[in-house]
């Protein structure tokens, strides 16, 4: 058993000082308040819990900034759709490793202690499988071995190329499975995090407009009681597209369709009437939230005061990890409501309430909700994930309490963060991940030869 001691530390009940912590097995077997400080390792700071990243694209990280030149028409998603067709056309299965390996440090590195990856790319780049058909599952469980993050894997299935069954296209060869194909790699990708501590595998149907009605009830049929997760809603021709197909709006036409309630994590979610925002926040999903990927995309704002006005649930995520910082995911949230309603502190629920703690706090929940693990909370029972900000660092070190996480989000950003643990282990030290210079050399090596 490891015994630590927090100088401060944010539970459930509030903030504490002299937290002594008991971890077994990665997990926090107790946490006793004012504890004495004899026989227990001190950890200084100020001790949050990890927050869980609701999604991410890893192999992504390795095309950050490369769509970031203007086109000769309108740019938007579906040209920086292209960008990524291209890119990951030469991808090897040690490529995919050492790309997630980088993102996941970075994760760690920035405030993520827990990551719900959306994994889509499966197989050889002319579209047929490997000869394991979970291969590149296995390489994410591999990455999350070496830099400690928790997972929930998440693979996808993709089956078609547009809304009605449209044909896939070849961009799209390295995604595609049928319900048949995509049972095995299901249970392939359960082997292979098996040797993970508490990993947990779910299932995501990409969009509504790579499944038909017949293959979304089939798979979501293989969820069980685990996380469901599906891209929705996030551009407005998806919105347009979805009505002609329909005669509905995407989230409509799923809470109209489909058996949508806790397991569920609803990503992005950005167009939505009404109806909608009271839809989602009645089923109890959650909304996943990518404020600087969709900033970047140019997707729009999410509809963030009247979904928590309805008492909607809302996790982040770093997606195409155009820049990964948890502190950022939710600064760049809180910002878009204040340009869209021109006003400050938009997010807190009453006066005098910290914006900085109601968005973690809040974020902490949706996302351990939407990963399906106990996760998220300094408290018996849960993966002892935490996330350890420098008292000293001059933007920290003269406030105190709800005020340190408002300097956090806010202003230092993930410059604040010392130490994170990750299941107990300290894989980050001074900022930086324990084995940053093994894997951030791989990653280099792996990009020299993707991009030359």
């Amino acid at each position: 058993m490891r015994r630590l001691i927090l100088d401060h530390a944010l539970l459930a009940r509030g903030w504490a000082r002299n937290v002594g912590l008991d971890i077994e097995g990665g997990t926090i077997a107790a946490v006793h308040p004012e504890a004495p400080a004899e026989g227990r390792e001190r950890v200084a700071g100020i001790a949050l819990p990890g927050l869980p990243n609701l999604h991410s694209h890893t192999f992504q990280r390795g095309m950050a900034g490369l769509a970031e030149t203007r086109g000769p028409q309108g740019d938007s998603f579906w040209t920086w759709r292209q960008v990524m067709y291209r890119f990951l056309g030469s991808l090897t299965p040690d490529d995919v490793e050492a790309i997630a390996a980088f993102a996941m440090m970075e994760m760690l590195e920035g405030g993520f202690t827990a990551l719900a990856e959306f994994h889509y790319l499966h197989h050889e780049a002319e579209g047929r499988p490997y000869a394991d058909i979970a291969e590149l599952s296995g390489r994410i469980a591999a990455a999350a071995h070496e830099t400690g993050m928790g997972l929930t894997l998440l693979p996808v299935f993709y089956a078609q190329g547009g809304f009605g069954g449209a044909a896939p296209t070849e961009g799209q060869r390295r995604f595609i499975n049928d319900v048949e194909s995509y049972a095995r790699l299901l249970e392939g990708a359960r082997k292979a995090v098996a040797g993970l501590d508490d990993a947990v595998v779910g299932i995501a149907p990409h969009s509504l407009r790579a499944v038909t009605p017949e293959s979304l009830r089939a798979v979501v049929a293989m969820a069980g009681e685990g996380p469901i997760h599906i891209h929705i809603a996030e551009q407005v021709k998806e919105v347009e597209d979805c009505l002609a197909w329909s005669g509905q709006r995407p989230v409509a036409w799923l809470l109209d369709h489909a058996p949508v309630d806790r397991r569920w994590c609803l990503i992005h979610a950005t167009h939505l009437d009404t109806q909608e925002v009271k839809g989602i926040a009645a089923s109890g999903a959650v909304a996943g939230l990518c404020p600087i990927t969709e900033a970047n995309l140019g997707d729009g704002i999410f509809e963030g005061v009247d979904y928590l006005s309805a008492g909607g649930r809302f996790g982040v995520g770093s997606d195409s990890n155009i820049e990964i910082s948890a502190p950022g995911e939710l600064k760049q949230f809180e910002y878009s409501q204040r340009l869209k309603h021109r006003a400050r502190n938009v997010l807190a629920e009453r006066e005098g309430q910290s914006t900085g703690r109601s968005l973690y706090e809040k974020a902490l929940a949706g996302g351990a909700q939407a990963l399906g693990r106990r996760i998220g909370a300094i408290a018996e029972g849960h993966r002892a994930d935490l996330v350890v900000l420098d008292a000293e660092h001059p933007d920290l070190a003269t406030v105190s309490g709800d005020r340190w996480i408002d300097s956090y989000a806010f202003v230092a950003g993930r410059a604040a963060i010392d130490t994170v643990f990750a299941a107990g282990k300290a894989v980050v030290r001074s900022g930086r991940h324990v084995n940053r210079a093994a894997i951030r050399a791989r990653y280099a090596r792996a990009m020299a030869r993707i991009l030359a």
